[in-house]
């Protein structure tokens, strides 16, 4: 049994599991708990469908082994994430197969890793070439989409990517989506220089997602219309934001939360840096870059150039939370409840009786950072 405070309700609760599920939340009369300000904050367990790594550990560092991809889902833990989808990166085609090789060996490995690990995001190589919408991503592995490559690595992972992020600009891109939906997986739109016209004809062929909207962008768009307008616009678009208060302006951020509501969902974008100490970095994708004392992570050759992000997701709701863009219980259902229901996973149900046990207890701090205390995943508690 936990004794806690309702993330959304603040009333006190007490949340009995059984059997790697919730078995009953019941209310705590008044009077017959603990000062409210000595109990934690239980809440549902972090999704993040985008993470390249963490504290060191790299999902795009070959040779890639098993029990690194362990570790980093372990130190995960501690940050309140229950459900993430490690992300590989454009490279090159045996690279990009090792990876996800490696990601399925450590679900393989471990059933609790299994439930952990929902599914693998490959963020390209399918994605623009062109300077500014590609990113940091290599232009040497760029490639249009080809279903027949993308199976070899969709059965060297087990099954497991469930989440491919192009560029609609490359003819071959319709006839992809279409492919990607009918197999269950999840085309996202990023790194893109599409026109309007080819957002809404992905979409139509079934793309359901944008990656980290607003980045993976050219400096400088028309007007209108341009890539950003037409998926914000879209209703039927689920939109990723990295809110680590580096990617993306408060502006951006509070027109998308407005016009995506409900599909408004955050990712981290973290890569192996998030968790180190301040100064220069080799890395295996992107080359020389540069983290600073406040969590900026941009390519030493250009400053401009975002590199990813170093923040977690709890940063993220913070940053929402602390901009006055959000409530801080809706902050944590982008992070949390929303992602999970886009996947269809059943931690979307949250806080509720028949939902999985995966929850965390954690207090706010002064600057309205979670602390995450306990992490359970299945009723197990993993930290």
């Amino acid at each position: 049994m936990i004794r806690a405070i309702h993330y959304a309700t603040g009333g006190a609760i007490e949340i009995r599991l059984k059997g790697g599920v919730i078995t009953a939340i019941e209310a705590v009369p008044e009077g017959g708990a603990d000062a409210p300000e000595e109990l934690p904050i239980a809440a549902p367990g972090l999704v993040d469908l985008q993470i390249n790594g963490y504290q060191g550990r790299d999902f795009n560092q070959l040779p890639l082994s098993a029990a690194s991809v362990s570790e980093c889902i372990r130190l995960l833990w501690a940050q309140g994430v229950t459900a993430c989808y490690p992300t590989v990166i454009t490279n090159d085609a045996d690279a990009i197969e090792q990876a996800v090789a490696a990601i399925a060996d450590a679900c393989d490995s471990d059933p609790l890793m299994n439930g952990c690990i929902a599914g693998i995001h490959l963020e390209g190589p399918f994605i623009s070439p062109e300077d500014g919408a590609r990113g940091a991503h290599d232009r040497r592995h760029v490639r249009p989409p080809d279903w027949e490559l993308f199976s070899r690595w969709q059965r060297a992972s087990g099954g497991r990517i469930k989440i491919v992020t192009l560029s609609p600009d490359w003819p071959e891109s319709r006839e992809f989506i279409r492919r990607c939906a009918a197999s269950g997986v999840i085309a996202s739109i990023g790194h893109t220089s599409a026109t309007s016209e080819q957002i809404r004809e992905a979409v139509e062929a079934g793309a359901r997602m944008s990656t980290h909207l607003g980045n993976g962008a050219h400096l400088m768009l028309p007007r209108h219309p341009n890539y950003l307008w037409e998926q914000l616009a879209d209703d039927r678009l689920w939109c990723c934001l990295i809110a680590d208060g580096f990617h993306l302006p408060e502006q951006f951020l509070k027109v998308a939360l407005r016009v995506k509501g409900h599909k408004a969902l955050l990712v981290s974008d973290a890569v192996a840096l998030a968790g180190m100490e301040p100064g220069g970095y080799e890395t295996p994708v992107g080359g020389r870059v540069v983290l600073t004392p406040e969590g900026r992570l941009y390519l030493a050759g250009n400053p401009l150039m975002l590199a990813g992000s170093a923040s977690m997701l709890t940063a993220g709701v913070a940053h929402l939370t602390n901009g006055g863009l959000a409530e801080w219980p809706e902050a944590w259902n982008m992070a949390s409840v929303r992602p999970a229901a886009l996947m269809g996973l059943p931690s979307a149900f949250g806080l509720t009786p028949g939902a999985p046990a995966d929850l965390v207890l954690l207090r706010r701090s002064l600057d309205g950072r979670a602390e995450i205390e306990q992490t359970f995943k299945s009723g197990v508690r993993v930290y």
